[in-house]
């Protein structure tokens, strides 16, 4: 009549590493460069990557990586081409044999009329070697 479902143990949270919100591009500041368009709310996106192994700093930094440019491509849905304040968080879980990346990106979306500005590599990346 039941069927019990087996019961999943939980993710433990290995280690986890965040960066607070920091501007990007300060010289636009400087530059007294008008932007024709900034966000009023910050976007945020959460991935999820499961993996066999405990990753090493390299991969952790693609995949910290690869959700600032998710995020970017959404924002890009919305006419935005640029993230003037960044953060993000890293957890990594573990159940078992399994691993489990969980990356939170923040950002607030802006657009930015030059064609010189180059999207920035995400901040702080060095805490991932740690």
């Amino acid at each position: 009549m039941f069927k019990f479902r087996r019961k999943e143990s939980a993710w433990e949270v290995v280690d986890t590493k965040a960066i607070e919100p920091i501007a990007m591009y300060p010289e636009l500041e400087d530059e007294d460069m008008d932007l024709e368009a900034v966000s009023e709310h910050d976007t945020r996106g959460t991935y999820v990557f499961d993996v066999k192994h405990k990753t090493s700093h390299a991969a952790l930094q693609k995949a910290v990586v690869f959700a600032q440019q998710q995020l970017l491509s959404e924002v890009a849905k919305k006419g935005y081409n640029i993230l003037l304040i960044e953060s993000w968080r890293l957890t990594i879980y573990r159940r078992g044999k399994s691993h489990r990346l969980e990356i939170e990106y923040c950002g607030r979306p802006a657009h930015a009329p030059s064609k010189d500005l180059v999207v920035k590599p995400p901040p702080y990346m060095e805490l991932l070697r740690a």
